[in-house]
């Protein structure tokens, strides 16, 4: 268990933590000449329960709420200190107010200095923290009156955070690694050294890690664990990572980095989340509201947009987080909101999506997606936002932290049907399977001289529209299933087909011969079959374009016809020789020789592909355009 504590200055919450534990959490020359703390302090001990409690001592002065900040989001249990002389102070508030937006649930009230009061400023200062307390997480914590000084309350204290203990369920490690850097230095004979909180997941020796959002990569050549040497770090834990890497040093490491599994390496610069503000502020939060924004140990400059209007004092909303620079996050991270001149706490809440659109971000669907996001569940949130819209599964599970093994159970709690790593409700399938279907009816009902749709009018015809991956699977899907014909770039139903009339079908069955013959790729051209049957060349021409239609050829130029499954056998040499040609980048006369063509006709089967989509020009050189390269896959 790692406890927090927090309190007004000069509360005693140092020397409470000595008490406790026989360690001094003051490490600076400068705490030790004025007597606060001013950076974070840390202290380890047994407190009876044969396990090692960590202990997070942080700055209780108005100027040093970002410090406490940054120790606070990683804590399990809240120790409150009050002091009997003073009582309830404003640093005291806004603590208490932080503890509650991070959803800290447990904690104890320290009533210190109590050597300092009698039973009457007792019960007095008592009842001012039960009225403070009233509302919070910490409504029912218990309080306890203790003194450093004279040691009364200590034993008790430190018996009720035993018992504590015992209670508080242990973190469970079996998400991917996150570590929240708050401290990073260089120690002799080590190298370079940060201190954090275990937020998920384990970490072992010889472990490959990367430091986000820099993205340096970086080997764990040591850890110690609550304060003790060991073989690894586990989620709930204060540990201390060695880590060795090129350009891994203490500057390039700072407070609010988070160390964390290769895998979920994704900085972000937006979020949308929910919020609450305080009931304290004086009106309500508006567009482009300027904060400091702390989650874990991480500061950043962000400006709020609300997405459902206004949020009004002591009340939620939905808001959106523009973010000065990239931070790394989770999906459910908790975070708080400050002023720009760090005065005061304005509120906090959860983030909820990691990767928002910056237009249209409150659409009703996107309202719907964020609804269904606020559940701490990944199941059940899975499940709403499949309900809304399609998931991508590689995203879902890196912006929470999980592992790609609690992908099944996910799956099927949910009964979601995949696509590749896009899952979709059974609903949606269905709706674009009927979809499909209308849309080629439609289509050979108003076309009924064309073969088919184009795959990609017909991919962003039909909703839920399907990334290009997505859809082809789909497709491929649907036509194993009997239910479509896939033809190179186009679609059509299994019962369509255009059909030439007997005179064109007698023309054609002259034609077709020498297009898949030795000279497949050089075939005459129209004024050619006109000439050799003695044929009236418009009407070579007219059937040769309802072969077309057909999908039994492609009009590679204007007077050039080519057979269809030779174009696919083309298309193919083309891929080949890019993948042979140094940097993909090949000329026309590489392919020229392939196939025995000369240069224009070359050319031109080039220009073919290039008006496809299939190769990208630059001068006289072409590559294959990685988007299009499936265009005639069948």
């Amino acid at each position: 268990m790692i406890v927090g504590t927090a309190g007004h200055i000069d509360h005693g919450k140092t020397a409470l933590i000595k008490a406790l534990t026989g360690t001094d959490a003051d490490r600076l020359a400068e705490e030790k000449a004025r007597g606060i703390t001013i950076d974070l302090g840390f202290a380890y001990a047994d407190l009876g329960g044969g396990t090692i409690t960590g202990f997070v001592d942080v700055p209780g002065h108005e100027r040093l709420v970002h410090t406490m900040l940054a120790g606070a989001g990683g804590i399990d249990f809240a120790l409150l200190a009050v002091a009997a002389d003073d009582g309830i102070m404003p640093q005291t508030r806004e603590h208490l107010a932080i503890l509650d937006l991070i959803g800290i649930p447990h904690g104890i009230v320290a009533l210190t200095k109590a050597d300092l009061a009698g039973p009457e400023r007792r019960a007095e200062v008592t009842a001012e923290i039960r009225a403070a307390l009233a509302g919070t997480g910490l409504a029912d914590a218990p309080i306890v009156p203790v003194s450093a000084l004279t040691g009364e309350g200590i034993e008790t204290l430190r018996a009720a955070l035993s018992a504590a203990e015992a209670e508080i369920a242990a973190r469970d490690p079996a998400g991917l690694l996150r570590f929240a850097v708050d401290r990073s230095f260089t120690l002799a004979g080590a190298g370079t050294v940060v201190t954090g909180m275990m937020l998920s997941g384990r970490v072992g020796l010889d472990d490959i890690v990367t430091i986000s959002p820099s993205g340096l990569t970086a080997r764990v050549r040591g850890i110690h664990a609550q304060n003790r040497k060991a073989a690894e770090g586990l989620a709930g834990q204060r540990c201390a990572l060695n880590l060795a890497g090129e350009r891994v040093t203490k500057d390039a490491i700072r407070r609010g980095d988070i160390v964390l599994a290769p895998a979920l390496h994704a900085p972000t610069d937006r979020i949308d989340a929910s919020l609450s503000v305080l009931a304290t502020e004086a009106r309500a939060i508006g567009t482009w509201f300027p904060v400091r924004l702390h989650s874990h140990a991480v500061e950043a400059g962000a400006r709020i947009v609300p997405l459902d209007g206004p949020v009004a004092p002591g009340s939620e909303g939905l808001v959106q987080l523009v973010l000065d620079r990239p931070i790394a996050a989770t999906v459910g991270d908790r975070f708080i909101l400050r002023d720009t001149s760090a005065s005061r706490t304005i509120g906090g809440g959860r983030f909820l999506d990691l990767r928002p659109p910056a237009r249209k971000r409150s659409t009703p669907e996107r309202l719907a997606l964020l609804s269904a996001a606020r559940s701490t569940d990944p199941a059940e949130a899975f499940a709403g936002l499949l309900a809304v819209a399609p998931v991508d599964l590689a995203a879902f599970l890196r912006d929470r932290g999980l592992a790609e093994r609690a992908l099944p159970a996910i799956l099927a709690a949910a009964g979601a049907e995949t696509l590749g790593s896009l899952a979709l409700s059974p609903m949606a399938l269905h709706g674009l399977q009927t979809g499909l279907a209308e849309q080629l009816a439609q289509f050979h009902s108003e076309n009924p001289d064309l073969a088919g749709l184009g795959r990609e009018r017909l991919r962003l015809a039909l909703l839920p529209r399907l990334p290009k991956d997505a859809f082809l699977i789909f497709l491929k899907a649907e036509a194993a299933a009997g239910r479509v014909v896939l033809d190179g770039a186009f679609l059509r139903l299994p019962g369509h087909a255009v059909r030439l009339s007997p005179e064109d079908e007698a023309l054609w069955r002259r034609i077709q011969p020498q297009l898949l013959d030795e000279g497949r790729f050089r075939p005459p051209r129209v004024r050619d079959f006109a000439q050799a049957f003695g044929a009236d060349e418009r009407e070579v021409r007219r059937v040769l374009k309802l072969t077309q239609k057909l999908g039994r050829t492609d009009q590679v130029a204007h007077d050039h016809f080519f057979a269809r499954e030779v174009v696919r056998e083309m298309a193919q040499i083309v891929l080949d020789i890019a993948a042979e040609a140094q940097d993909g980048w090949f000329t026309a006369p590489a392919f020229r020789d392939r196939v025995h063509n000369g240069r224009k006709v070359a050319i031109e089967i080039l220009d073919f592909f290039d008006r496809l989509g299939l190769t990208l020009r630059r001068g006289d050189l072409r590559r294959i355009n990685i988007h299009r390269s499936d265009l005639f896959d069948r």
